[in-house]
């Protein structure tokens, strides 16, 4: 698989992840489209460690952020 400039050890996490998990099915949308930890971390407000916990499944996105998440995921294509 190509990683397009993410770590194996992300792609492998996210992989292995849940994919019940809203955070883990951005991570996937995100790693699929080369869009960058920094863009995603910014459009959301957080920071880069948060959206690698979200990619990886270790931490799930507040209640509020979901409603955000999947209506990126809609535009990209990838709900």
């Amino acid at each position: 698989m190509d990683n397009r400039g993410y770590s194996l050890q992300i792609v492998r996490a996210n992989e292995q992840a849940d994919p019940s998990s809203i955070g883990v099915l951005l991570g996937r949308a995100c790693i699929k489209k080369d869009i960058p930890v920094a863009e995603v971390a910014t459009f959301f407000g957080v920071s880069r460690m948060t959206i690698y916990s979200w990619f990886s499944g270790a931490g799930k996105p507040r209640k509020l952020m979901e409603e955000k998440i999947r209506a990126v995921l809609d535009k990209l294509g990838d709900a």
